[in-house]
């Protein structure tokens, strides 16, 4: 059983490459195999039809994406202000895009579960998922900033990422960085010095 949990998880990922290069369309069970470097016919031994192949993906990418233990201890060193907010939020979008066939592949679903109900309905879920997890690791790490800072950090940096994949000319580096701090900045509500200053007096 060990080795058939095994084999699954490469076709899997030998799926996402697929969907990442190749689109939807281009999601057969022949191209998995191939892909994966297994004879043909492995594929359609491990996965009902397409629709069990598609949720299987999602499931996939998103455990791929999580942090690791040492970044999630990283993140609980220093300062709890929102200048070491964007310094972990930098980490996110880098380590995000590091997996960029896996972002890739997530949007192609996306745009897939408005044909396939069942589809969506994983997405939906396990994307839920995430963001409460994400509200309550924010909460627990004492940042500053609520419930809905989490969400608008949460829908600006995935566009961010999207930009940074399908059209990496468009921003620098220099350029990223700065739209994160000022997104921090902004969705945290942080004082300006004038503002303090006013407080003071």
């Amino acid at each position: 059983m060990r080795k058939n949990n095994e084999r699954r998880q490469t076709l899997i990922d030998a799926a996402i490459e697929v969907l990442a290069r190749e689109g939807a369309r281009g999601l057969t069970f022949r191209a998995v195999d191939a892909e994966a470097a297994v004879p043909q016919g492995t594929a359609s031994n491990y996965f009902s039809n397409r629709d069990d192949l598609f949720t299987q993906i999602g499931g996939r990418i998103y455990e791929r994406l999580l942090p690791d233990d040492v970044t999630m201890a990283k993140v609980n060193e220093g300062t709890r202000d929102h200048r070491r907010y964007a310094e972990v939020l930098r980490e996110v979008v880098d380590r995000v895009s590091g997996f960029d066939s896996g972002y890739l592949a997530l949007l192609e679903l996306r745009l897939e579960s408005i044909r396939r109900p069942a589809l969506r309905e994983v997405l939906t879920k396990r994307i839920r998922e995430d963001i409460d997890a994400n509200i309550a690791n924010h909460v627990a790490s004492g940042f500053p900033g609520d419930t809905t800072s989490v969400l608008l950090m949460y829908l600006s940096l995935n566009w961010l990422i999207l930009e940074r994949l399908t059209l990496p000319d468009l921003l620098s580096e220099v350029e990223v960085e700065t739209l994160i701090d000022a997104a921090v900045e902004r969705a945290i509500a942080v004082p300006s010095a004038d503002s303090v200053a006013a407080d003071e007096h």
